[in-house]
């Protein structure tokens, strides 16, 4: 996937965003407990830092959003969601390595969350993420610099 490119958000995004959230986490979240799309629109208004986040696009097109969040220690990656259409074509690996790459000249470490029995984990993992902890819900993985 070569064509892509990141523009920054705008406060408007967010219920773009919000309906792409819902669109693409509910079939995992449903497996693990009962549905709340009020919830889920909830989680992410409250979190929503546009300065953070990067709308992700194909060939100018809207395929998602990624962001990445400074804390104390780390970076977190968050509100990684692709439009179904673009997955399953190296654009999430694409979008990640890029990530990884920035994080990497800064020296940071990189922290994110991911559903449990999340297809997504796997993504993770090949870019050299590990498990730190995980709870009933979420998996929160790690990754040094290289």
């Amino acid at each position: 996937m070569a064509d892509w490119t990141f523009s920054p958000a705008v406060p408007e995004d967010v219920d773009r965003i919000a309906d792409l959230k819902v669109l693409v986490i509910r079939e995992h979240l449903e497996r693990l407990r009962p549905w709340d799309e009020s919830s889920a629109r909830h989680y992410l208004y409250v979190r929503w830092v546009p300065a953070n986040v990067r709308i992700i696009e194909v060939g100018g097109v809207f395929a998602g959003c990624v962001a990445l969040r400074q804390a104390e220690d780390c970076r977190w990656i968050e509100q990684f969601y692709l439009v179904p259409e673009f997955q399953g074509q190296g654009l999430g690996s694409a979008v990640l390595a890029a990530l990884l790459e920035e994080c990497d000249a800064d020296g940071q470490i990189v922290r994110l969350d991911v559903l449990q029995q999340s297809p997504a984990r796997r993504l993770y993992e090949r870019h050299g993420f590990t498990l730190e902890h995980e709870d009933a819900l979420d998996a929160f993985l790690i990754r040094h610099p290289r």
